[in-house]
């Protein structure tokens, strides 16, 4: 056989010799395997969503607070392992930022009814986020990725950074409020802003340039 080729069993195909089984390229199982470990990353923040939820309406600040802190890192372990082993694809864009979404409003609806966070600043980021998430999947069914921007990424910093303090109840006081709900606000600054710089590129993709039908 030659090098860089395994052999995979498969079923008997009418076609082929009997004994004979499919060969793969080394290269090609291996992307297969990068690929399904990063798209593990972002199913793990899923899964950990219901649990930060939990153990927050349950009173256990720290726990909540070490399985978020965990749950958000791998938003960037994934991204970079991406990137660094170029398994890059649109199904696993898609889920990577809809796994944000959701592990972000997850918490914050569970913060609010703990009364730690402003109602009225979780429901503008949740709007927002189910919005942006619809339209991904719009352009996402249409085969095209509008790339996250840098104000997308630090909005995300920005509203990780709030729920932790949120989460462990830091009461570093900040004139008529404290530090978390400060850095909350903050965060809807920057979920408006990042939401206006979305709507632009998303139409500039649609609107603009919108996909062309291949004749039949």
């Amino acid at each position: 056989m030659p090098p860089g080729l395994v052999r995979t069993a498969t079923p008997a195909d009418p076609d082929m010799p009997s004994g004979l089984v499919r060969a793969l390229p080394a290269a090609a199982i291996r992307s297969r395997t990068r690929t399904a470990f990063v798209g593990s990353t972002s199913a793990l923040r899923l899964c950990l969503t219901p649990v930060v939820a939990a153990l927050a309406l349950a009173g256990l600040d720290v726990a909540a607070a070490v399985t978020f802190a965990v749950a958000a890192s791998t938003d960037y372990v994934d991204g970079w392992l991406a990137r660094r082993w170029r398994v890059t694809t649109t199904t696993g864009s898609f889920l990577d930022t809809t796994a944000d979404k959701v592990l972000v409003a997850g918490v914050l609806i569970a913060l609010t009814s703990l009364g730690q966070a402003s109602a009225w600043a979780v429901m503008i980021i949740v709007c927002r986020e189910v919005l942006i998430m619809g339209l991904r999947g719009a352009v996402a069914a249409s085969g095209r990725v509008i790339k996250p921007s840098p104000l997308g990424r630090t909005k995300a910093a920005v509203q990780f950074v709030a729920i932790l303090l949120l989460l462990l109840r830091v009461n570093l006081r900040l004139g008529p409020t404290g530090i978390g709900e400060w850095a909350l606000w903050i965060a809807v600054l920057m979920t408006v802003i990042s939401a206006g710089d979305y709507l632009v590129r998303w139409a500039d993709v649609t609107l603009r340039h919108p996909a062309t039908t291949p004749p039949r």
